[in-house]
């Protein structure tokens, strides 16, 4: 669902991300992990085609982000750590634009709205500006907003932040049901707990480059993922 070949961004002569290959499969959870300025969020934005990269390539569903972008952008859904939304609209307004853009039908909006909305207990605030929803209800909204178009392939930066323990947990029980009917979600976070019992793959970045990826069971071993991590981040790169 997610290919990423030999993928090098530099920022001058820096490189934040350099030689990153990951595979991420239909079906599949996977994490993606490393300290602040490893390089996950440009990795996440040019998987996205918000970045452009200077080597390798990115396929999203067997269609190439480089050549074929709005083709890549109907398949996927892009939730940020930090919601950028037309905050003059209303929750309602903002998911029926997103809805257009996705030529998504009246019936199947409206059904996914109620869906979600009820699942996040938003239903009630989405009259309301969203200039005065709180950081957790604009994250809350841009994840309805993310799943209102069936997306294949969902990527997600720091998706937990903000969010209340029952609307993480509520979120982790959305993940699991779109890969378990045959999408993919890769994201990343800092919550190694979460990661560790909601991941099928994980990949752990320094950085810029990979210093491990596999199977949570692979890359864990007999350890937990946050002894795993921290033993890498002692090591030179």
């Amino acid at each position: 669902m997610l290919r990423i070949e030999n993928l090098t961004k530099r920022y001058g002569s820096k490189a934040a991300v350099e030689g990153l290959s990951l595979h991420i499969a239909p079906g599949e959870i996977y994490g993606f992990i490393g300290p602040n300025g490893a390089g996950k969020t440009t990795t996440i934005k040019s998987c996205c085609g918000i970045l452009r990269f200077d080597e390798g390539e990115i396929y999203i569903d067997g269609k190439s982000i480089k050549t074929d972008p709005l083709a890549c952008k109907r398949e996927l859904a892009y939730i940020p750590d930090e919601p950028d939304m037309y905050e003059f609209l209303s929750g309602i307004k903002y998911l029926n634009f997103v809805a257009d853009i996705f030529g998504v039908s009246k019936n199947e909006r409206e059904e996914r709205i109620h869906k979600y909305a009820d699942t996040f207990e938003l239903t009630g605030d989405l009259a309301q500006p969203i200039s005065a929803y709180s950081h957790g209800m604009k994250q809350k909204l841009a994840v309805i907003a993310g799943l209102i178009h069936s997306p294949k392939l969902i990527i997600m930066d720091e998706p937990f932040v903000g969010l209340d323990p029952i609307a993480t947990h509520k979120l982790r029980t959305i993940m699991r049901e779109h890969c378990d009917n045959g999408g993919a979600i890769f994201f990343s976070t800092h919550v190694l707990e979460v990661a560790e019992k909601l991941c099928d793959s994980v990949a752990i970045l320094r950085q810029g480059r990979l210093v491990a990826s596999g199977t949570m069971e692979q890359v864990r071993g007999d350890a937990s993922l946050e002894e795993v991590f921290l033993e890498l981040e002692e090591r030179d790169v």
